[in-house]
């Protein structure tokens, strides 16, 4: 049983955890309920973000917390029931979001995502997955001259700390990058060291690939149970049992309801989202992956039609979807991108980020559990991260010191 290993969930984090530890020579069992990469990981907006070296925080100026109440936005919405179950958790969220407390956050997140683009280009190349990744960066439009220098002052610091590269466009500057595109933003930041997926989905189906050429292997099964057993780990599903010496909970949004019954009650909770897919209006395509940023949504050119993606919902994880805050998004697009064409999907596509109130995952080794470890709580950041975390998580489960301080990311932090 030395060294065999499930990892529990198949997204982007479960399949980069199962790649880096089947390269190690593990036997690596991968399961999920889902093919790989048809989770989160489907539904997200493709980009890999290097930039993204400042998690997103909690409204906390009175004037956005009162823009947000009548609850018609497109980049936040709630409700009152999914804002109760989570009160807690979103307290802390808060708190977190304090400017002191996020700016020593920043530096703690910014070590995983400075590695971001150089752990994904091992596996997009073991994963023969170059047509899937463009790398010409992406854009961050502001309808306003201040939202554009407020975020320039943002980029400048970012470029300076953390090895972020950019470009600042006014008006003009941004009609040439991307000229179907209304006039009327003042400008963009373009950030010119991200890269961005053509297919999410379909990178992670990849990556999962190459780790079954690694000799690993991928179990498509509901698992109904996870306990002690013998000297590991007992891990129970419809089609039979597996006994292990270590298992990785990689379950995204499903990962805190999985701990406890193991007596651990993490404040997890969800940020969900919408997608839908459209067409482009006289081959009026976008060059682009960008964020309409002082409205919230992204629209993201892929193989399937151009991606609109909405910001964050703030409700209950398995409640019925709302289409209102994509509804929202769809028309300050189309005055956005008036490329922008009829719907290609019967339905919107709805799923959640698995978030953490100080805006960082959980990396690391169970506080009571020898041979369990967790991997859970990227919330808006799992698609580029992933690949970081299955490094870092690799080089402790071999016992070997981690590229990144992993201190800020353990478990018992709460």
């Amino acid at each position: 049983m030395s060294r065999e290993t499930i990892v529990l969930g198949a997204g982007m984090v479960g399949v980069s955890i199962a790649w880096h530890l089947a390269r190690r020579g593990r036997s690596v069992l991968l399961m999920d309920r889902q093919p790989p990469g048809r989770e989160t990981s489907f539904g997200n907006g493709g980009l890999i973000q290097r930039e993204a070296v400042r998690p997103y925080p909690f409204p906390r100026e009175l004037g956005k917390l009162l823009a947000v109440l009548p609850n018609r936005r497109a980049d936040i919405r709630y409700s009152v029931r999914g804002m109760f179950e989570s009160a807690g958790p979103l307290f802390s969220y808060w708190r977190y979001s304090a400017p002191q407390a996020h700016a020593r956050i920043i530096p703690e997140y910014a070590s995983l995502i400075a590695l971001s683009t150089q752990e994904h280009a091992p596996m997009i190349a073991a994963a023969g997955a170059g047509e899937l990744v463009k790398k010409q960066g992406w854009l961050e439009v502001y309808r306003t001259r201040a939202g554009l220098e407020a975020r320039a002052e943002e980029a400048r610091d970012a470029a300076e700390r953390f090895g972020v590269t950019y470009e600042l466009l006014d008006g003009a500057g941004l009609q040439r990058r991307e000229p179907q595109l209304s006039e009327g933003p003042a400008g963009a930041i373009h950030w010119t060291n991200a890269w961005g997926s053509v297919d999410p989905g379909g990178l992670v189906a990849a990556y999962a690939a190459a780790f079954e050429r690694e000799g690993g292997r991928f179990q498509q099964a509901e698992v109904r149970g996870l306990s002690r057993g013998g000297q590991g780990w007992r891990v129970e599903t419809a089609e039979g049992a597996h006994e292990v010496q270590d298992v990785v909970v990689a379950f995204g949004p499903w990962a805190g309801d999985w701990l406890k019954p193991l007596g651990y009650r993490l404040p997890t909770f969800v940020k969900r989202g919408y997608h839908m897919h459209y067409g482009a209006r006289d081959g009026r395509w976008l060059h682009h992956w960008l964020l309409d940023a002082e409205v919230g949504y992204i629209l993201a050119p892929m193989r399937a039609g151009i991606r609109l993606t909405t910001g964050a919902e703030l409700e209950r994880r398995e409640a019925p979807p709302h289409p209102g805050q994509l509804e929202a998004a769809e028309a300050e697009a189309r005055r956005l991108y008036p490329g922008l064409g009829e719907r290609r999907d019967p339905e919107p596509w709805k799923g959640a980020r698995p978030c953490l109130p100080d805006m960082k995952p959980v990396i690391g080794p169970a506080p009571r559990h020898p041979g369990l470890w967790f991997a859970f709580g990227h919330g808006h950041q799992g698609f580029t991260l992933g690949p970081v975390t299955g490094r870092v998580l690799t080089e402790m489960m071999e016992g070997e010191t981690p590229a990144v301080d992993m201190t800020p990311f353990r478990a018992d932090r709460f």
